[in-house]
């Protein structure tokens, strides 16, 4: 439900861009004072410090971007509550530029502290290294008979110079708290840098969690996997219910708490590489309505100022290659941000694929975003995603494409040229550079479930019905629903699910490919290799 008086009447707030959205909200005299943002940042109000550490680590501001509080007045200082009794939750990481060296940790505290830091070390009672960290702050003004103004504080620690196939341990904390202590040691955690050299290793994902027992089932679920990790293709915790990237969506800044505390037990060790959905454009911290995301998370460098798409980035685990993308910037079915990097990001993705594909060692790439390339669930495919970057697939022979959006399982054949390029059955293989590409919507990963159009049933491993054509549809530039049957959708299930992928290198190197049903009953599965 939209909320009453959010700052623009919803007549004007379709007819404007989110830079647009954006823009009168900070200047009209009534709001001015209360819209604080994290996004401005990009102009140098707040930047962070460095310092060396022992071990041979390096401390700097976390990720690629820095972020922070900017408002019109003067930037939050730490709260008259004391240290001791502010306890850090939330804990999440992410890989640095290389995953074999560089890890990200972020937390959230539920006030302002003094001088938060992280400690490190290679045993749980040994955290000699100390790491200064970074606070980046938010303020959500309140909406009249809605909700109050809320404040939020988000932490990150950057570690460079790690050695690679490590593991470490680490607490978190500030003056007044410190998790080194004997009453505090309960925080500690762990995490382990990726290997020197390519092994087998499992990675999962999957998109539209929100907070939910079924959310919080998916992630008992994943661990279950023990992956290296975690691929999240957006929409991650519903703060904005209507995922419209407008002022008038609903909006709660306090589900990101919950969010954060329901996948701690998982991301605290598993690092949780997230990109963009149109649920995650929050419109009142920034004019492209990621500032809010900039503030939460630092997600690698790569390359594309992470400043202008926080979402899009890319990085090499093992023999695989991961490439993140903001499909929000050329979605036709929800134009917010669409064309908001000028092309920018696409350029990036071509360059960026053609430099994995010629990479030593990489033997895979693969690729994952919010919006469906292919899908014949409620949203069904994005036509602008396929004029964008399906060319660009296809030309780099990309072995894997995971998407969101759609709150369901569906997996297609390979696809070359828009249609079946190879037949790909449940426990069958493709090989890309002949075949095409797979693509998997892995959306059903806590949000409420969608179902199929009338006469797709469901079909998956257990339940194969007859492959008949699909009759579904796409969205074109001008926000119309092009209808189309289609014969590429193979698999689908209405479930709640996680992807599980399993990385081999070696002389015959392969991508074993899974979907396992909340209770872990297998729904699918099939091969990818290359040349063979």
């Amino acid at each position: 439900m939209d909320l009453p008086d959010v700052g623009i009447p919803p007549r004007l707030a379709r007819r404007m861009s989110m830079a647009e959205q954006y823009e009168y909200l900070r200047t009209r005299p009534t709001r001015r004072r209360a819209l604080v943002t994290a996004g401005a940042v990009a102009g140098g109000l707040l930047t962070g410090c460095s310092a060396p550490t022992a071990a041979g680590t390096t401390a700097s501001p976390a990720g690629g971007a820095t972020a922070g509080t900017v408002a019109a007045g003067p930037v939050p200082t730490a709260s008259r509550v004391p240290g001791s009794a502010v306890v850090p939750f939330g804990r999440h990481l992410a890989f640095g530029a290389d995953p074999r060296t560089g890890m990200r940790v972020s937390w959230q505290v539920p006030a302002a502290v003094h001088r938060p830091y992280l400690r490190l070390g290679a045993r749980p009672d040994e955290l000699g290294t100390r790491i200064q960290a970074e606070v980046r702050a938010l303020h959500t003004p309140g909406v009249p008979g809605v909700r109050p103004a809320v404040e939020q504080y988000y932490v990150h620690a950057a570690l460079d110079g790690l050695l690679p196939g490590t593991t470490y341990y680490y607490g978190v904390g500030h003056d007044g708290f410190d998790p080194a202590a004997i009453g505090h040691r309960a925080t500690i955690a762990s995490f382990r840098t990726a290997p020197a050299d390519p092994g087998t290793f499992v990675f999962t994902a999957f998109g539209d969690q929100g907070v939910s027992r079924a959310a919080a089932s998916c992630d008992r679920l994943l661990l279950t996997r023990a992956p290296a990790f975690h691929l999240h293709a957006g929409d991650l915790c519903y703060a904005d219910g209507n995922g419209q990237g407008k002022p008038s969506d609903g909006y709660d800044p306090t589900a990101w708490d919950l969010f954060l505390g329901q996948n701690e037990p998982v991301a605290r060790s598993v690092p949780w590489m997230v990109t963009t959905g149109n649920h995650d454009m929050e419109a009142w911290y920034s004019p492209d309505g990621y500032g809010g995301q900039l503030a939460r998370f630092s997600l690698p460098d790569s390359g594309f100022d992470p400043r202008t798409a926080p979402g899009v980035y890319s990085f090499v685990y093992g023999n695989v290659a991961v490439v993140a993308l903001d499909a929000n910037d050329v979605s036709y079915e929800i134009p917010a941000n669409l064309g908001h990097t000028q092309g920018r990001q696409t350029a990036w993705l071509e360059r960026r694929l053609r430099e994995l594909r010629a990479a030593d060692g990489v033997d895979f790439v693969v690729v994952f975003f919010h919006h469906c390339a292919y899908s014949t669930s409620a949203h069904a495919s994005d036509g602008g995603v396929r004029a964008a970057w399906v060319p660009l697939f296809a030309r780099h022979q990309v072995d894997l494409v995971i998407n969101g959006h759609n709150h369901v399982y569906e997996r297609t054949d390979a696809v070359k040229n828009g249609e079946v390029g190879r037949p790909v059955p449940v426990g069958g293989s493709t090989d890309p550079t002949r075949d095409g590409t797979v693509y998997v919507t892995a959306g059903g990963g806590g949000r409420d479930l969608y179902g199929f159009p009338a006469g797709a049933d469901e079909s998956h491993e257990g339940r194969v019905t007859r492959h008949e054509p699909v009759e579904t549809f796409h969205w074109t530039r001008s926000r119309q629903q092009s209808a189309e049957t289609v014969a590429w959708s193979r698999v689908r299930y209405r479930g709640f699910s996680l992807l599980s992928v399993e990385a081999s290198g070696g002389t015959t190197p392969r991508l074993r490919v899974s979907a396992f049903a909340a209770n872990g009953r297998r729904v699918d599965h099939f091969e990818v290799r290359r040349g063979v």
